[in-house]
């Protein structure tokens, strides 16, 4: 099997290197070019030569315009990125018979109610990030290629930067914190998402049928006010000396934060379909989390 990854460098990317590695030949390209291989999804062209060039089993897409804020005011990269490349992508998986597996994010959706989003429910992003990738999710449906279409939210990873180190770099250099209470989701770590992904691959190549979309996260939810308590709680346990106390740690609304971009008040996804196509659990999100923070501290 030759698998060809697009955005090897990204959080999500970089644990793909090691967990698709085993499945077969794997040619993993960032957005600089590599032995005149394309891995810019801006340049569509070269994309769409790249692919047909290296004739792929399996093309995996970690690669996307993910500045959430920045995109109100750049709607034309962040579009080309996002929809106009993975439509490329799948004209290509369609035309060569591969499977395309694509990450997506709850931003398609609107945020509203308290319940899991499931993948029947309407979409209704708030935001131009948000319909950017929902445009993509739409071009590749509509290519007829064989995919899997994976939404997920609160992303982190050991490597690179992530909410995480953010709140225990400012823990060490503040006596008070406040951090938004009223937005939900399951911090989801980049690591569980390439290995789902490789069990997928597997299967997906042996079973035509499971072709579609699926929410991936980790089990359970929180909020970022909670998410940093349990961060600075473990790095305590650790050793860690924060100036922050936990009564210094102030729950505030997402209004606190006024950004160019609207953020969700409900990431919750629900995993039901994943797990029962693809016989997975999902593990909760603190143990997840925990294995990051005992990697960085």
């Amino acid at each position: 099997m030759k698998i060809l990854l697009f955005g090897k460098n990204g959080q999500v990317g970089w644990e793909l290197q090691r967990a698709l590695a085993p499945l077969g030949e794997l040619v993993a390209l960032d957005r600089h070019a590599d032995n005149g291989l394309c891995g810019d999804l801006a340049n569509l062209k070269g994309l769409a030569d790249t692919i047909d060039r290296l004739k792929p089993d399996v093309i995996v897409n970690a690669a996307a315009y993910t500045a959430v804020d920045k995109a109100e005011s750049e709607p034309v990269p962040a579009h080309t990125i996002n929809a106009l490349a993975s439509e490329v992508m799948a004209q290509a998986a369609r035309r060569s018979g591969a499977w395309l597996i694509h990450y997506s994010t709850d931003y398609v959706f609107d945020g509203s109610g308290d319940k899991p989003w499931q993948e029947s429910d309407a979409t209704g992003p708030l935001g131009v990030y948000g319909a950017t990738k929902l445009k993509g999710e739409q071009l590749i449906q509509e290519s007829g290629c064989s995919h899997i279409i994976l939404r997920t939210s609160w992303v982190y990873g050991a490597r690179g930067n992530n909410f995480a180190k953010t709140m225990l770099r400012l823990a060490k250099e503040r006596d008070s914190l406040n951090v938004i209470d009223d937005q939900i989701g399951s911090p989801t770590g980049a690591e569980l998402l390439a290995d789902v992904s490789a069990h997928i691959i597997r299967t997906a190549t042996q079973r035509p049928e499971v072709s579609g979309i699926y929410h991936l996260v980790a089990a359970g939810e929180t909020s970022w006010f909670n998410y940093a308590g349990f961060v600075m709680d473990h790095a305590r346990n650790a050793g860690l000396t924060l100036k922050v106390t936990p009564a210094g740690l102030y729950a505030v609304p997402t209004s606190a934060f006024p950004t160019p971009a609207q953020r969700p008040h409900n990431s919750r996804l629900d995993t039901s379909k994943l797990e029962n196509t693809f016989n997975l659990k999902m593990p909760a999100w603190q143990s997840g989390v925990t294995r990051m923070l005992t990697e960085i501290l």
